[in-house]
């Protein structure tokens, strides 16, 4: 480890901990989770399995979950009290706990009333609330079909089978395997459509189910028929040729601690990458199944150091290069790769990536022409960002557009490492998944202003 590195923590994990505090609430039982996420999305997931009829008590750095009795229990879910109204899920900007809940809600029973702010009211649901209708919801529409707000009435998982696709998101897939346990009988996910993207946010899903003990196969299409194959060897789903067979076991409590998050570090690795020092990351497991944990080979691939030690994980400056670069997998550093795209000597990029279009806000657009600013040219398809690197914006005062964008703040904060003066219209928008954001960044700025 070099002397000069800079030394951050990662944040605790937002996709491990959505999907860790949603076992544990529909265990049978209590459980203790450890290190968990406290951001606004987090806040919104809690906050809808507490009102499905979880409890969750918080003691120091520990969440006490103790799980729903018989499941999710929504406006008359006993059938006897029709005047009842729905229980009310309040999503805010959470696209993670929209598709989440909303699946898990469905394997209760009673009238759930899903709504949240304007933006997820326009993004589409359409591709789930189908799958959970095949599966015997039903859905009263206040608006636009096919989106927020609505009123999703259930008794159940009474399907046998469900197709889904993973075109728009992998999280309509997950939603249906974190609630595919609680039905009566086993249900089979079919993989449809023509592409999978985010599959590894699957395997995350696939992984808190068997930490909490919920039974599954997955089976992979064969010549002679379907054959079962250890979810930890998919390493890319082809739609057509995946199926997942979930038991009706439902969950056991388990002790579970929450590890690093790979999608919120990859800003201060990026800034290892771009910046005068080399960063030292902890808290992060070096082969975990998420995602993000990608970014190490992509800044490794544009011309940054990397080295891992049981220090942590360190990330040193070099001369950077552009790539074309494949990121349907990883779309969450979409925003960091662009950035650092910036700082390169050759054009870079990024295909894949049209359902990031459906994110808090159009992050193709949004980061195309937020680059823009600091001298980049950019251009965009319907799934390709393309940056070509100009003169960084030294000793001037750059102003970012957020859209209020956790993703879009962290990233274009990348910019004071140019020597610029990074204003963001909304700062605050980082409390979504990491409210300790720049608290940290802070001390990754003051040391490379420092350094010689």
């Amino acid at each position: 480890m070099s002397q000069a590195a800079v030394t951050v923590t990662a944040p605790p994990s937002k996709s491990l901990s959505h999907r860790t505090l949603i076992a544990a609430a529909l265990a049978d039982g209590t459980s203790e989770i450890s290190g968990a996420l406290d951001s606004d999305d987090i806040t919104r997931t809690r906050d809808c399995l507490t009102a499905c009829g979880a409890t969750i008590e918080e003691r120091g750095d520990m969440l006490v979950v103790t799980g729903m009795k018989n499941g999710p229990a929504g406006g008359n879910a006993d059938g006897k009290h029709k005047d009842e109204p729905p229980v009310q899920l309040f999503m805010h900007e959470s696209g993670t706990t929209c598709r989440l809940m909303t699946a898990v809600a469905a394997a209760g029973r009673g009238a759930f009333r899903i709504h949240g702010a304007p933006r997820m009211h326009e993004r589409p649901m359409a591709e789930l609330t189908d799958a959970l209708a095949a599966l015997g919801a039903a859905f009263s529409f206040e608006a636009e079909p096919g989106h927020l707000p609505f009123v999703m009435t259930t008794k159940g998982y009474s399907g046998k089978q469900v197709g889904i696709t993973l075109e728009e998101s992998s999280q309509y897939l997950s939603g249906l395997l974190l609630g595919a346990p609680l039905a009566e009988r086993e249900t089979v996910i079919n993989i449809s459509g023509q592409k999978a993207v985010s599959w590894p946010y699957v395997a995350l899903t696939l992984r808190i189910m068997e930490d909490f003990k919920a039974g599954f196969e997955v089976e992979i299409r064969k010549e002679d028929g379907w054959h079962p194959v250890p979810w930890r060897s998919v390493k890319v789903v082809n739609p057509g040729a995946v199926r997942f067979m979930v038991k009706p076991t439902g969950y056991r409590p388990a002790h579970y601690r929450v590890e690093g998050d790979w999608s919120n570090a990859s800003y201060f690795m990026a800034a290892g990458a771009v910046g005068r020092l080399p960063v030292l990351l902890k808290g992060l497991v070096a082969d975990s199944l998420q995602g993000d944990r990608a970014i190490m080979d992509i800044l490794s691939q544009m011309g940054a150091t990397i080295k891992v030690s049981f220090d942590g994980i360190e990330v040193a400056p070099g001369p950077l290069r552009g790539i074309e670069i494949d990121m349907g997998r990883c779309p969450d550093l979409v925003p960091t790769v662009a950035a650092v795209a910036a700082f390169a000597a050759t054009p870079t990029t990024i295909t894949n990536v049209g359902h990031l279009r459906i994110k808090e806000t159009d992050r193709l657009a949004a980061c195309a022409k937020e680059l823009a600013r600091t001298g980049c040219r950019t251009s965009i398809t319907d799934d390709t960002l393309l940056i070509r690197p100009g003169l960084l914006p030294r000793d001037k005062t750059v102003e970012f557009t957020t859209y209020g964008d956790h993703r879009m703040a962290m990233s274009m904060s990348l910019f004071t490492l140019a020597g610029a003066d990074a204003v963001l219209d909304n700062p605050a928008c980082v409390g979504k998944s990491f409210p300790g954001f720049f608290d940290q960044w802070a001390t990754i700025v003051e040391a490379n202003r420092t350094a010689l």
